[in-house]
């Protein structure tokens, strides 16, 4: 289904002399329910939320932890701070605390033998297993403690603005807490940015220690095109689940939490994935370098730039119903000239019902030289005068 050719040409009329305007047409429209408490389904390449449900509502992430686990060490390999057959050594703490003796997850790591990088991350992301997280965590930082402040930082530096981890294996702490909206920007870091390690979330078994055990996602092989990420367990918050899959030569990330079994977090991941293509099509509002809207120049030879779209905008439109969405351009101007195409100035935000949907940077699309001394002293009068806006 394309958007009314009416309602596009109005934005595209509008948006390049307006700072935000309002579109609302006619398409008709399904809703999509979920038992969730909170659900996001993105699209990680174009960065776009194709829906959205409390998605910044904090839970405790349980196993969901062992991912962000997964995305510091393969970030540790990629910058060369460790190697894939570098060995860690398994220590009592590791061993009594998330090993055989503690009677859950574990790959039966055996007390102070050395065990490859490689292998712990199968038996981290195959096996679900404790031991091997907290040895990875030991290895890499020396402490669990001193790990988690790695993960929590890490999160940061990728966007999980809300998530604070407290060690590596998800075990109930006090303070833990992560978002839908911090675990989706999680797993679309790992599918785009460490893609190559991706693969092993799917493997489906993995021996240890002449011990076989199939890959304990509960997840994977239950809905058509998922190939990872994980799922958690809270005693407080309930189950959640992170997934990614491909169909029809698209990829998406899921999050959901808040269910109160297994058997509801799968169906309502279920119910998620499946709704976004029985209920929603993605269409382009803006191509990449089309402009977007228009920003103040001052001292320039042109009183104004525009603002260009720095990748494609794909925004969420239901298939039938009423479509109400609004777009704003955000940027901290006037700018000063001179103007260089192409440099970062502001953002475009498409806000929907329950908030900004997609977000994505603008950038400007002409090179504006510095202007005469008169016209630059014109300016000054004009922004002494009336100010800016």
């Amino acid at each position: 289904m394309m958007l009314p050719e009416v309602c596009r040409q109005v934005v595209k009329r509008l948006a390049p002399f307006v700072i935000a305007l309002s579109v609302s047409c006619s398409v008709g429209a399904q809703s999509l329910s979920l038992a969730a408490k909170s659900a996001i389904l993105i699209e990680p390449f174009s960065g776009t939320t194709l829906y959205a449900k409390a998605e910044d509502e904090p839970f405790a992430p349980g196993s969901l932890a062992k991912v962000m686990t997964a995305a510091v060490v393969f970030d540790a390999l990629q910058q060369g701070e460790i190697a894939g057959e570098d060995t860690c050594r398994v220590s009592e703490h590791a061993w009594r605390t998330g090993g055989a003796p503690a009677r859950g997850a574990t790959m039966f790591a055996e007390l102070k033998s050395e065990i490859s990088i490689d292998d712990l991350l199968k038996g981290l992301l195959v096996h679900n297993a404790n031991d091997a997280a907290i040895v990875l965590a030991e290895c890499l930082a020396g402490t669990e403690a001193g790990f988690a402040a790695r993960m929590t930082g890490f999160g940061q530096t990728i966007g999980m603005q809300n998530s604070v981890f407290r060690n590596p294996t998800g075990y109930e702490a006090a303070g833990a807490k992560t978002t839908a909206s911090d675990m989706a920007r999680l797993g679309a870091y790992i599918v785009t940015e460490q893609g190559n390690r991706y693969p092993v979330f799917s493997q489906p078994e993995f021996t240890w220690n002449r011990i076989f055990q199939r890959n304990k996602n509960p997840l994977l092989g239950e809905i058509r095109g998922l190939d990872g990420l994980g799922a958690g367990q809270s005693e407080t918050d309930g189950f959640a689940g992170l997934a990614s899959l491909e169909r029809n030569g698209r990829r998406v990330v899921g999050v959901v939490s808040g269910l109160p079994s297994d058997k509801a977090r799968l169906k309502a991941m279920r119910d998620l994935v499946d709704g976004a293509w029985d209920f929603f099509t993605v269409q382009r509002i803006f191509d990449k370098g089309e402009p977007v809207a228009a920003a103040a120049v001052f001292g320039g030879t042109s009183g104004k730039v525009p603002l260009v779209a720095k990748q494609d905008v794909d925004v969420l439109l239901p298939r039938g119903g009423t479509l109400d969405y609004r777009l704003r351009v955000v940027y901290d101007g006037p700018l000063n000239a001179p103007v260089a195409a192409g440099q970062p100035a502001g953002e475009l935000r498409v806000i929907g019902e329950d908030g900004v949907v997609y977000s994505t940077e603008l950038e400007t699309g002409d090179d504006i030289p510095t202007g005469p001394l008169h016209a630059r002293a014109a300016d000054g009068l004009v922004e002494l005068l009336f100010g800016w806006f």
